[in-house]
């Protein structure tokens, strides 16, 4: 079947068409044989899809470039940026989307990825976690996870989990005076603060690099922060050599976390007590929970609690169990 110029549609049937697609291809005939112009129907076709992919690019840029804005150029970033290879990987990953549909490069993405690149590379990045309120804490913490001979200057995903818990009961805090024990950079402690109307909380640690940072933590986002109401202290506190006097000049009632504290007495009323636990290892975890049971202490175990609202990104795959300790 032949077709002279400008027939289409109008003298051939659309199955008449397909057919000769069909029998020249299976034939392996020449491509300009091919009715190409015959089928009105094909023509709209690509028209309307030469016009889709154009809309269907504009949206795809306009999305990425909303994304740029959102991460890498956001002013919390420009203030506050999380470590420089992460932001490398991510600018790369955003000009690999964009060029699997569009041909014309994305000029705003090369230069932001030029400027990351000429950035120096430093040991310590930013990590920021948005609050239910849209407030942002950013927390200075270490690229690599033990540094300086310690773990605490990165945050942990048990704390992120007891932040989420604590966000959810702020009510457990108000009025009352908070001790924590490692509280590491401060995510926890700052949440607390950011969240509750308390009258005070106690941040502590033991190594002098972390309660540095502690404290520059603190500084950015609570002392300068215009809405804490909330007495915030940082005190040097060594687990293993606490004594009764600095538990009666703390009062804690609750507190976040635990170690050998358990073992001073607390003449006033009787502290409550919380741990969040990523189980990595089981074993190591029972040995806790017998370490507990020497002191005869009644522990209710809140195993797997679910949070209603994931607010912070982290692995949910891993276990993480809270208890509450009844002194």
């Amino acid at each position: 079947m032949t077709f002279k110029e400008g027939e289409g549609m109008g003298h051939h049937t659309r199955k008449d068409v397909l057919h000769t697609f069909q029998m020249n291809f299976f034939a392996m005939s020449l491509l300009n044989t091919f009715p190409w112009d015959a089928s009105k129907t094909l023509q709209h076709a690509l028209n309307a899809l030469r016009n889709y992919l154009r809309l269907f690019v504009q949206l795809i840029t306009y999305e990425l470039l909303d994304i740029l804005q959102k991460t890498c150029l956001h002013p919390i970033c420009l203030k506050n940026p999380p470590y420089l290879k992460y932001t490398i990987r991510f600018l790369t990953e955003l000009i690999k989307r964009h060029k699997m549909f569009a041909a014309e490069p994305l000029d705003v993405l090369y230069e932001a990825l030029g400027e990351v690149m000429c950035a120096q590379e430093e040991d310590m990045c930013y990590k920021t976690y948005l609050l239910p309120t849209g407030d942002a804490v950013s927390l200075a913490e270490n690229v690599a996870l033990i540094s300086q001979g310690t773990t605490g200057l990165v945050t942990w995903e048990a704390a992120l989990y007891l932040s989420e818990w604590a966000l959810e009961n702020t009510h457990i805090f108000k009025n009352k005076t908070v001790l924590e024990l490692g509280s590491g950079i401060g995510l926890i402690g700052i949440v607390v603060c950011r969240s509750s109307s308390l009258t005070k909380y106690i941040f502590s640690d033991c190594h002098q690099t972390v309660l540095q940072r502690l404290k520059d933590n603190i500084k950015n986002c609570l002392t300068n922060c215009d809405s804490n109401r909330t007495s915030v202290c940082v005190e040097e506190l060594d687990w293993e050599n606490v004594s009764d006097e600095q538990l009666q000049e703390y009062r804690p009632a609750p507190s976040l976390l635990l170690s050998r504290l358990l073992n001073c007495k607390v003449q006033e009323e009787h502290p409550d007590v919380y741990i969040a636990s990523t189980v990595r290892n089981p074993q190591t975890y029972d040995c806790l929970k017998t370490e507990l049971g020497r002191f005869h202490i009644i522990n209710n175990i809140l195993f797997c609690y679910t949070v209603d609202v994931k607010l912070f990104p982290y692995n949910r795959a891993s276990t993480i169990e809270m208890i509450k300790i009844y002194v």
